[in-house]
């Protein structure tokens, strides 16, 4: 969750519930939640709470709006690269999918990713199509598809070629690529407390051993 830090871990816990509702909730359920939220802060028993727990409740929550905004806790396709590229410039944390059509280990891929954006509201999840952005191909030095390529700060912090390091299994969990993901810090779940979760337990599937009939595609070919 995209909460600071040194977030007062009552406000940040009524925040988490606003944003875990996001997918489930429509704008009036969200503001009938908002109200009751305010309320519990404004009945708390401790003084500083009630003084400056509501201010820094809603600047949170404009915090929120802004990254709702902007696409955060969903996974979408961007066509423009020009977009593509500010996403990875501006966006703390960014997932981009190089994907091509009719291909089905991309098929595969978007589906466990469209699973993990709402899961992690603190990352922009975005999916391109190769032949859209083929400047941005090149420089990324694009070759085998899936490619998901994942920039922490601007900078590319890692990338996941094929499914290799996902057991080789197109039956693979979806905690599989969650742990992957999180190993380069590129998904971080924030506890009510502000501490950073980016370990999570082992899947109960194993990592396969390469089934030769699998394959990746290949740019070149």
């Amino acid at each position: 969750m995209p909460f600071d830090n040194d977030l007062d871990p009552k406000i940040a816990s009524l925040a988490s519930r606003l944003v875990e509702s996001n997918n489930s909730r429509d704008e009036d359920d969200d503001e009938t939640l908002f109200a009751e939220l305010e309320a519990e802060i404004e009945n708390d028993d401790s003084a500083a709470m009630r003084e400056y727990g509501l201010s820094v409740f809603k600047q949170e929550m404009d915090r929120i709006n802004d990254m709702q905004a902007n696409e955060h806790g969903r996974y979408t396709e961007v066509t423009n690269e020009k977009e593509v590229i500010r996403a990875t410039a501006k966006e703390p944390r960014c997932v981009i999918h190089f994907y091509h059509t009719n291909f089905k280990r991309c098929e595969i891929m978007d589906k466990h990713l469209a699973k993990l954006a709402p899961k992690y509201f603190a990352t922009r999840f975005i999916r391109v199509f190769v032949e859209n952005i083929p400047w941005l191909v090149e420089k990324l030095m694009i070759k085998v598809l899936p490619c998901v390529v994942c920039f922490v700060d601007g900078v590319t912090k890692d990338r996941l070629i094929g499914f290799e390091e996902l057991g080789n299994d197109d039956a693979f969990d979806t905690a599989v690529l969650e742990l992957r993901l999180s190993m380069c810090g590129v998904i971080q779940k924030m506890t009510p407390g502000g501490t950073v979760q980016t370990v999570f337990t082992t899947t109960s599937r194993s990592l396969h051993p390469r089934n030769d009939d699998d394959e990746d595609f290949d740019l070149d070919e």
